[in-house]
């Protein structure tokens, strides 16, 4: 999952708002602890999909939400009066470097599960859609950020109806976020639906200098907090938390190894997590014990689980699967 781009001195006439600082330093240390979270499941401290499930999901979308808000509302105040161009591509430029950075080490390091467009890609994308919105009334910003979330709700709860079609299913359209088949990777964030909270960001921070809100949000906070000065510097502590908090993790494993987890108990739930991103959980439950149950009736549990045979080049557990789709179906 997460962060957002540097923040920079207000341009001139736009005073420094030191609360949108603290909040973005705030959200810097739900990210961090969001990541520990991650990181106890990787090294088999808490249960396969423990960070992905309940109200860790939750709380996941809710920080990658408030950087992007927070971006939108960064791009207006560094563009006012107007837009200073050395500024922004040299802030775009930085972005844009450590999103490939991450790509590629998280290519090497965890090809199954790359970040190909993950939060860092997403806010470079929307800073560039963006311009598009800067000169806009705020009325127009927030009345296209307020269509895209009604495409959310409609997308998620109004059944049958759903935006998402096959055409976006090619890996090279996958950042637009409507594929019907969800990629997999360890950080997702595609433009639709997070272009929302960038443009309601944008559209408050419009309507903040429409009617002349910014001295009296000055007046709330100075930001020379150690939290505000966090979110000062987001990029950098975004690029370097994470490979810290991995280290730790794994020191803590030579020292307090965790305990080893029953494999049937493992594959279940890291089968009803991914199931669940595109069926539902009763039907997700009902194919997860029918492929385990096979696999163990055919003695290929154990060799999946080490690694011996592939699930998606093996055809005795590809054909295990579609018997047991159309049982859960």
């Amino acid at each position: 999952m997460a962060v957002i781009a540097e923040s920079t001195d207000a341009p001139q006439k736009t005073p420094r708002i030191g609360i949108l600082d603290t909040a973005r330093g705030a959200a810097l240390l739900a990210m961090a602890s969001y990541h520990g979270t991650w990181d106890f499941e990787f090294f088999g401290y808490l249960d396969p999909g423990t960070a992905e499930t309940g109200w860790l999901k939750f709380y996941a979308r809710a920080i990658a939400s408030t950087f992007l808000f927070l971006a939108g509302v960064s791009l207006v105040l560094a563009s006012t009066p107007e837009i200073r161009w050395q500024s922004y591509f040299k802030r775009l430029g930085m972005i844009v470097a450590a999103a490939a950075a991450i790509s590629i080490v998280t290519f090497i390091g965890m090809r199954d599960e790359w970040i190909f467009f993950g939060i860092l890609h997403s806010i470079a994308a929307a800073s560039i859609i963006g311009l598009l919105f800067l000169r806009l009334p705020a009325f127009a910003t927030l009345s296209v950020a307020l269509l895209l979330a009604a495409g959310i709700i409609v997308d998620n709860v109004v059944a049958p109806f759903s935006l998402h079609s096959a055409f976006f299913d090619a890996p090279w359209l996958y950042w637009v976020g409507l594929s019907q088949s969800i990629p997999r990777s360890n950080d997702y964030v595609p433009l639709f639906p997070w272009l929302t909270p960038f443009l309601f960001g944008l559209g408050m921070a419009q309507l903040a200098i429409r009617f002349g809100w910014l001295h009296s949000l000055a007046k709330l906070g100075s930001g020379r907090n150690l939290i505000a000065r966090a979110g000062r510097h987001s990029l950098i502590f975004y690029l370097v938390h994470q490979p810290l908090l991995i280290s730790l993790v794994y020191l803590l494993s030579l020292v307090m190894p965790p305990q080893p987890v029953d494999q049937a108990v493992d594959y279940i739930r890291q089968c009803e997590t991914s199931c669940t991103r595109s069926g539902s959980e009763t039907m997700c439950r009902s194919f997860c014990q029918c492929t385990l149950e096979r696999l163990q009736a055919q003695n290929l549990f154990s060799p999946l689980m080490s690694g011996a045979i592939k699930a998606d080049s093996d055809e005795r557990v590809t054909r295990i699967a579609l018997q047991c789709t159309e049982q859960a179906q």
